[in-house]
């Protein structure tokens, strides 16, 4: 069944509807976007923010805008990047479960996320997803990376491909399809990417990468179009079928991404995964439903790990 346009994001926005607030740290929200973002999530009970940059600037925007954050605790940090560092304290004190960009650049957050001593790193590598609402489509697309790796290796893309996997866990989808994406469905030696996916395919029958289906090389027709799969008699159950898909660089994840947004309507949210804590890195540019597609999930991954770590105890 086909969606229309924005339906995806209200079923994900929906989804956390019965959930406690995830406690966030939004770093440096000092212009009307980045704290009318938090705040608009904040009041649909996705968030519970904790404002963390310079206490003036804050109220003034908020003041400016006629936001009112009475209700909300403001941690003050004297510029950006001592309000990236504070956000990454107070997660890091257990104080939040979620990491949200303010109106600093995404290198000064990220800057202080990768700090060996003081930051967020895991065993895993920092990427991210676009979680795209294709109108038409009948589901989310997943797209990575496109926004932090430039040219990953494979041992990159291991990494890649699993937290694309954990993410589509979050959102309910139990067994990600995943399409390793070349500009052909063989496997050329010539051609990197085409070499890269077949073994990607062959890591995860030997249980390297876990909790999805992989198929690649894949073209992105035969990815996504049922169609396209069957006339190039591409069989299998990712083929036209595809949740995830895995590009070969950010270049062209940024292509794929953008086009889809401006020739095909689509809404992009967007998380880091790779952290102790998601990570949502929203722009002005950004609508207001995608703003909150991103909260939303990015409190669902927060709400998995929750989850995972109490099966542990």
């Amino acid at each position: 069944m086909k969606t229309k346009a924005g339906e995806n994001y209200q079923r994900l926005i929906a989804a956390v509807a019965g959930l406690p607030a995830t406690p966030t740290a939004v770093a440096h929200p000092c212009d009307d976007a980045a704290l009318a973002g938090a705040v608009d999530a904040a009041k649909m009970g996705i968030i519970t923010p904790i404002l963390v940059g310079p206490k003036h600037k804050i109220a003034n925007v908020a003041a400016a805008g006629n936001v009112d954050i009475a209700a909300y605790e403001v941690v003050d940090a004297e510029h950006s990047h001592a309000a990236a560092e504070k956000a990454v304290a107070l997660i890091r004190e257990g104080r939040a479960e979620m990491l949200m960009k303010g109106s600093l650049s995404t290198d000064e957050l990220l800057g202080a996320v990768v700090k060996r001593d003081m930051g967020l790193r895991t065993a895993r590598r920092l990427s991210h997803c676009f979680i795209m609402d294709v109108p038409g489509h009948t589901n989310v697309l997943i797209i990575t990376d496109a926004a932090i790796n430039i040219f990953p290796t494979l041992a990159d893309k291991v990494d890649i491909v699993q937290n694309a996997i954990d993410l589509a866990h979050a959102l309910n989808i139990e067994k990600p399809k995943v399409a390793i994406l070349s500009a052909m469905e063989m496997v050329n030696p010539k051609l990197e990417s085409t070499v890269e996916a077949a073994a990607l395919c062959k890591m995860a029958d030997r249980g390297q990468i876990t909790g999805g289906v992989l198929d690649g090389p894949l073209a992105l027709d035969n990815a996504i179009s049922p169609d396209a799969a069957r006339i190039k008699k591409i069989t299998g159950s990712v083929a036209g079928q595809a949740d995830i898909l895995v590009v070969p660089d950010l270049e062209a994840g940024n292509m794929l991404a953008k086009s889809l947004s401006f020739l095909a309507g689509a809404d992009s949210a967007g998380v880091v995964l790779g952290a102790r804590v998601p990570i949502t890195l929203t722009s002005r540019a950004d609508s207001v439903q995608s703003r909150l597609a991103s909260c939303a999930v990015a409190a669902l991954v927060a709400h998995r790990r929750r989850q995972l770590a109490a099966q542990v105890i």
